[in-house]
């Protein structure tokens, strides 16, 4: 699953919660509904991340930073497997 993916996940379940349609988050931030539900459906390839933040922001959510976790890669796996 990718970030953006994940991020529309979240925006999703916020909307729902507040009881808001797709087309008033939407209208809220000058993009399309059908532009929305391919966000929270993980159907959008990309959306720039002023466009994310001010969704965020309308949801009354923020979008923070994090040092990455490094995860094992599939050689490691298989390697600790094979121990």
């Amino acid at each position: 699953m990718s970030e953006l993916s994940e991020i529309g996940e979240i925006l999703h379940l916020r909307r729902k919660a507040l009881g808001l349609s797709q087309l008033q988050v939407a209208s809220a931030n000058g993009m399309s509904r059908v532009t929305l539900s391919r966000l929270e459906n993980g159907k959008l390839p990309e959306l720039g991340i002023r466009k994310v933040m001010a969704i965020c922001a309308t949801l009354g959510l923020e979008l923070t930073l994090q040092e990455a976790s490094q995860r094992p890669t599939l050689r490691e796996l298989v390697a600790e497997r094979e121990r």
